[in-house]
Formats: C-alpha cells, sequence, structure tokens
C-alpha cells in the first residue's frame, strides 16, 4: 500500500492542475475489479471510460464485478433521459436530440477548471481516442427508421427562440455505448441521438465563437495547452475558473435538459416510411457540477446495491443506461430533487 501512495503522490506533483480519471483513474479500477469491489464513477472522458472497457470488460465479468462510469452530470442524464423518453413512448422510438440550458442568478455561474482541462486534454487526443475505438472493434449499431440528421455547428432554436452549439461532452459517447449494449444483448431497437447547449443570443454566439476559434488553434500545441491550463478564466471569458463557484452561484444556479424524441406508433414498421410519433421529456435539476452530480452518483450507487436483480446478468463495464435500464434508478433521482418529466405526450 505504501508503495502505491508514494507513486500517486509522484504523479501527483507532475499533474496535480490536470484531470483526474486521466492521470489518476486506471489505479482504482484496477484495484477494485482484482479485489471484487463494484465501481462508480462521474467521469466524462470518453478516452480513459472507453480504455477501461478495453482493459478491464472481460476481468470485471469474470469477478461478477459491475465498473459503471459516467455516473454524475451530466451523461447520467442523457443516458437515462434517453431510456426515460424511450419507455414513455407507446410505439418504437428511434431518435432524440437534447437540449442542454443552464440558468443562473445574477452573480453567474462557473465551474471548476478539472472540466476545462478534461477538455482540453481529450481534444488533443482525438487521434489516440480513434485509435482506441478502433483496437475495441465497436460493431456498428444500426439506423433504424428515418436517419436523424446533423444540425450545424451553430443555429437558431425555433422552440427555445436562441442559439444552439453541438455539445462537446462525452454524451453522445455514452449513449451510444449504452445503445449497442441494449442492441446487441437485449435486442432492443437502437435509438439515434443528437446533444446541444442552449447559449442564448447572438451576442454570446458571436463571444463564444471568437473563444472556440482561439481554444481549437491554441489545444493542438503543447505550449497552447500550457496556456489553456494555466490561465483557464482568461480563456473561458471567467466560466472556468481554478477556484470553482462560490456557495451563492451555486445556490442560484440549476438546469434543464430537454429531450425531443421521434418514432413510429404502435403497428408501424420502423423501417418503412417516416416517423409519425414526436415526444418532448425534460429533466430539471439544482447546480449541475457541485449539487446535481453528487445526487445521481449516490443514487447510482443505492441502484448498484438495491436494485441486484436488474442489473445486467455478469459483471463488465459498463455505461450507466447499459447498467442501469432496468432498475429503479430514474425513480430514485425524482425523489432526490432530478426530475424526470413529460413535456407533451406523444402525438401521431
Amino acid at each position: 500500500m505504501s508503495g502505491v501512495v508514494h507513486m500517486k503522490r509522484g504523479v501527483l506533483k507532475r499533474h496535480q492542475k490536470y484531470n483526474r480519471y486521466r492521470f489518476y483513474g486506471e489505479p482504482v479500477v484496477k484495484a477494485c475489479v482484482e479485489n471484487g469491489a463494484n465501481y462508480i464513477d462521474i467521469s466524462g472522458e470518453p478516452q480513459f471510460l472507453e480504455g477501461m472497457y478495453l482493459k478491464y470488460n472481460g476481468k470485471a465479468a469474470e469477478k461478477g464485478v459491475y465498473v459503471i462510469g459516467s455516473c454524475g452530470f451530466d451523461s447520467v442524464i442523457a443516458d437515462m433521459g434517453v431510456i426515460y423518453t424511450r419507455d414513455k413512448l407507446k410505439g418504437t422510438l428511434t431518435a432524440v436530440e437534447s437540449f442542454l440550458k443552464v440558468k443562473s442568478g445574477p452573480e453567474g455561474s462557473c465551474v471548476h477548471d478539472g472540466t476545462w482541462n478534461s477538455a482540453v486534454y481529450g481534444l488533443a487526443e482525438q487521434d489516440n481516442l480513434r485509435k482506441l475505438r478502433k483496437e475495441i472493434g465497436y460493431s456498428p449499431v444500426p439506423v433504424v427508421g428515418a436517419k436523424l440528421k446533423r444540425r450545424g455547428f451553430a443555429f437558431y432554436s425555433q422552440e427555445f427562440k436562441e442559439y444552439c452549439l453541438p455539445f462537446m461532452g462525452s454524451d453522445v459517447s455514452v449513449v451510444k455505448r449504452s445503445q449497442r449494449y441494449l442492441h446487441t444483448e437485449l435486442q432492443e431497437t437502437p435509438v439515434q441521438y443528437g446533444a446541444y447547449v442552449n447559449i442564448g443570443g447572438l451576442g454570446s454566439l458571436i463571444k463564444l465563437m471568437f473563444a472556440g476559434i482561439l481554444f481549437f488553434l491554441l489545444v493542438k500545441f503543447s505550449f497552447g495547452r500550457k496556456l489553456l491550463t494555466k490561465y483557464p478564466a482568461f480563456f473561458s471569458a471567467g466560466f472556468f475558473t481554478k477556484d470553482g463557484p462560490t456557495q451563492k452561484q451555486m445556490d442560484e444556479t440549476s438546469f434543464t435538459m430537454t429531450f425531443f424524441g421521434e418514432g413510429y406508433s404502435e403497428g408501424q414498421d420502423p423501417q418503412k416510411g417516416k416517423p409519425n410519433v414526436k415526444i418532448c421529456t425534460e429533466v430539471k435539476g439544482p447546480e449541475p457540477g457541485y449539487v446535481a452530480t453528487p445526487i445521481a452518483m449516490v443514487q447510482a450507487a443505492v441502484s448498484l446495491l438495491e436494485d441486484v436483480t436488474c442489473l445486467p446478468k455478469q459483471g463488465g463495464v459498463y455505461s450507466p443506461a447499459a447498467a442501469f435500464s432496468k432498475t429503479k434508478l430514474i425513480d430514485r433521482l425524482n425523489e432526490g430533487g432530478v426530475e424526470f418529466s413529460v413535456i407533451s405526450n406523444p402525438e401521431v
């Protein structure tokens, strides 16, 4: 044990300003698998999450250990939100788009720079992520129903009356992993998914586009990455800081994730014709990073402990919906203050 502690201290000294899971996560996963302990995390780093699947899925299955990533905000919300939308549609859900909106009070909101650093190194490692996925050899997820069209880099949403951008987090990759599992293992109809974030008016769009261009230019070079991680507040216009939000900022911040689903009514063949039914659902809750995330993580852990008969039959490395789609996790989240609801019922 002392050797492990010493190693961690050495790593901490070199990487203390970087994101946790990329540098510290694997030893914890490995220890859990080897010692028969279930594992839950709140990682939003696809390279870490999928790397753990490649390295430990087989070993976890042999040990009967469940390793479940992305159980914090926002991927567990997106992943279970798709499941909730599917279950509320009387028919076959084939596509969903989600829109995340974060509302803050007079003092605004901010996020600790750990998330910023994750984005910096995640984008810098895109080539390695592609190589990892090639090594895993994922089976393609079939497209059922009309193909979900990708939206542009920036677009105006008539539903929200504001501009939106594609969400740069891990939601799409996490949901795709879940849908692949549910299709291949449980023969369920896979759902296509697109994730977006609401950013507000034209002024916010222009400001964010300039910041985004600078970010993508700098992240390609080691010197640029050093600048981005050393001065997160400057390059993010104060949204990411080394101190994180104040208590007042957290108290005044909330989120809403809206899901627009489409599919085919009961008796309608989803392989023929256009979608003929739509549904809108919503998940809302308190400040996402420091309030909603602990709620989601704890309730996922409770489901792991108490809904044993509803989990996959064998251990392994799972995404949230792959592990929890048959459990009472959504009910537990509702009771904990992260509320799932139907905004508009399916209409043919």
